[in-house]
């Protein structure tokens, strides 16, 4: 008879034993019981991305000090799957000494300023970030060879307006052609622009424009990106390609987003370099953000009725008819054809 099934059997035998004598299986992969408290990393140091490459961090520490360096690091685990992109602040944990050999962990983000984003087409609403708290967007277009796209540069505008992050425009190789007409069609935004030509480029001008920003630089192959960030920031070296003679474009050179300081004197600045596009999806956006950007006719607008679209088919549009009575001035048609467009670039 097994013992369990005799109620008489005695007990006394097994008084010894308590809860601890029970053997615990071993944890088969020896780690230590999963927890749900999380080291509160108070020592953690703060830095800045400058570039991303394979799942490997170059952080910037100790900016303008004599401590000043650069080091790897690396994705802590319990950061999950959050992007971390060029330009992000972020703080650091482990070896930040930036010997060689050494890799230290990011563990958390700080609150971004702005964020610049696009999606693969107008339709997904999934959003690749490109770059964390850039103030200016550089929109950088050849007059020829390639060819301009007026509509490329509208999706800049948009995706720059929606991020909060001002644009400006350089117009490349304007030796080959005149950038009159395309210009024009921009002359309603008051965007700040430079011109240039035969491989010079106004690098005064636009360095007083870039010292104290963060200033991401957009456009697509063959435009003279590269060149130009060449042109700004010497020890950068970026890859420089040519134009394809039989297709018109441009080859890629930058394969990914680094961020690059720009000096002149005791001022500084960072040029934030992208790898050329040839779309920009603005499945993300939101067109309110597009009006809030033209900080005159989104005073306006405020009179417009309830769900106004503000395009050129809106039915009692405020804007519309503050141009019609003359309230802009001489720019206020320039200004809404500019509103209207980029509102049909979004809805498009």
């Amino acid at each position: 008879m097994s013992w369990w099934a005799d109620d008489t059997e005695d007990d006394e035998p097994y008084a010894d034993y308590d809860e601890s004598s029970i053997r615990v299986r071993p944890n088969p992969k020896g780690n230590r019981p999963r927890t749900k408290i999380r080291p509160g990393h108070s020592d953690a140091v703060p830095g800045q991305i400058l570039g991303v490459d394979r799942g490997r961090f170059t952080v910037l520490l100790d900016a303008d000090t004599d401590a000043e360096r650069t080091i790897t690091a690396t994705r802590a685990r319990e950061l999950g799957k959050k992007a971390m992109v060029t330009g992000d602040r972020v703080r650091l944990v482990g070896d930040v000494s930036g010997h060689e050999g050494t890799l230290a962990r990011i563990v958390s983000i700080d609150e971004r300023r702005t964020l610049l984003r696009r999606s693969a087409d107008d339709t997904d609403a999934v959003e690749r970030v490109l770059v964390a708290n850039a103030d200016q967007m550089l929109i950088v277009i050849a007059a020829a060879n390639p060819e301009p796209r007026i509509r490329l540069v509208d999706r800049y505008l948009v995706a720059a307006f929606d991020a909060g992050i001002r644009p400006l425009l350089c117009v490349t190789k304007t030796d080959l052609a005149d950038p009159g007409e395309f210009l024009h069609n921009f002359a309603g935004l008051s965007v700040t622009t430079f011109l240039s030509g035969e491989g010079s480029f106004p690098v005064e001008e636009i360095t007083a424009e870039l010292l104290g920003h963060e200033t991401v630089f957009v456009g697509h192959s063959g435009v003279g990106k590269s060149t130009l960030i060449n042109a700004l920031v010497p020890s950068a070296e970026r890859a420089t390609g040519v134009v394809n003679t039989v297709t018109g474009r441009g080859r890629h050179t930058s394969s990914s987003t680094v961020s690059l300081r720009l000096r002149d004197g005791e001022r500084s600045g960072w040029v934030v370099d992208t790898p050329g596009v040839r779309s920009f999806g603005l499945g993300h956006v939101n067109p309110d953000n597009i009006v809030r950007s033209f900080t005159d006719l989104a005073e306006i607008a405020l009179e417009c009725p309830r769900g106004c679209t503000h395009r050129a088919d809106a039915p009692d549009c405020a804007i519309a008819q503050a141009v019609r009575e003359g309230r802009l001035g001489d720019v206020g048609a320039a200004r809404i054809d500019s509103l209207h467009r980029l509102l049909e670039t979004f809805a498009t």
